[in-house]
């Protein structure tokens, strides 16, 4: 049987079936996932999280977005109101609303694995054009494009961000942002995980050719098994959500997972079940049907 705070992306072993354990948690991205396409969180939905919240159900929105980018889920926060942000490099608490959020855990990407990821992704894919997230600051390159609504504290270099003087040097790096603005963008995840190897993880949420790069071992699922081994939740006793290639391990590591009908082919492959788009409330069908099987 595997350790239950490892991540693995091995077969699942033919151990008690999942659907005999009653969830005691539900890990769900946002993005594609639990918000519809246009950012909000459908009544149907709000509803089955609030049902499961209430049957003893923990919830925990598990995102690639920064701490600052919550507050569309923020009144939607039940219990313990964690949210697992920048794809595991932090742990929220959303309570006290907007402006408000705390860090709870921080697992940050040391900068001299970020300058390492800046310098061997430049060398394997030139043009790459890089931005910085920090627990609360945003850096990019002067040429990396508005993909972003926000404007940045910093324009300058990649290597000058990440410099030990640079801006923000007393503030923990979270992940770095790469874009390309000619690869095809599973071609450049395969080709940045080759170049960056161990120094840093790499993965990806966006439509486009943008990678999301944090410290080596910093996922969705390894920050979720922590959560999950400080309450004595067990894999087998969690129900996951997503739709993109930085939920894949997450999805692996559940008991029961499932791929939105809008998901990546990686995510389905991944995934034990599969739900409908997340534009009609595929995490909420789930949800609700798992109440009544173990109400």
């Amino acid at each position: 049987m595997r350790d239950n705070g490892a991540v693995t992306s091995a077969t699942r072993q033919p151990e008690t079936p999942a659907a005999a354990l009653p969830p005691r948690l539900i890990a769900t991205d946002l993005d594609g996932t639990l918000l519809r396409d246009d950012k909000s969180v459908s009544p149907r939905t709000v509803a089955a999280l609030a049902a499961a919240e209430e049957a003893g159900i923990e919830v925990f929105f598990v995102t690639g977005r920064p701490a600052r980018w919550m507050d569309v889920v923020s009144d939607h926060v039940h219990g313990h109101g964690l949210a697992i942000c920048g794809n595991g490099a932090a742990v929220v608490d959303l309570h006290g609303g907007p402006g408000a959020h705390r860090f709870v855990k921080v697992r940050e990407l040391a900068r001299e694995n970020a300058l390492d990821a800046v310098r061997l992704l430049r060398d394997a894919a030139p043009g790459t054009l890089y931005a910085v997230e920090q627990t609360y600051g945003f850096h990019q390159e002067p040429d990396y494009p508005k993909l972003h609504m926000e404007i940045p504290d910093t324009l300058a270099p990649a290597e000058e961000l990440l410099s030990g003087d640079g801006p923000g040097a007393d503030e923990p790096v979270l992940k770095i942002l790469a874009y390309h603005p000619d690869l095809d963008p599973d071609a450049f995840l395969t080709l940045a995980r080759v170049a960056v190897q161990d120094r840093a993880n790499v993965t990806r949420s966006s439509p486009s050719a943008l990678l999301e790069i944090s410290g080596p071992g910093v996922s969705k699922a390894s920050t979720l098994a922590l959560c999950c081994a400080e309450r004595g939740i067990s894999h087998e006793e969690v129900v996951a959500f997503g739709d993109m290639p930085n939920d894949v391990e997450m999805l692996t590591w559940a008991g029961q997972s499932y791929a939105m009908g809008n998901a990546h082919p990686d995510v389905i492959a991944a995934a034990s079940g599969r739900t409908v788009a997340n534009n009609d409330d595929g995490v909420a069908v789930v949800i609700e049907r798992l109440l009544s099987l173990h109400g």
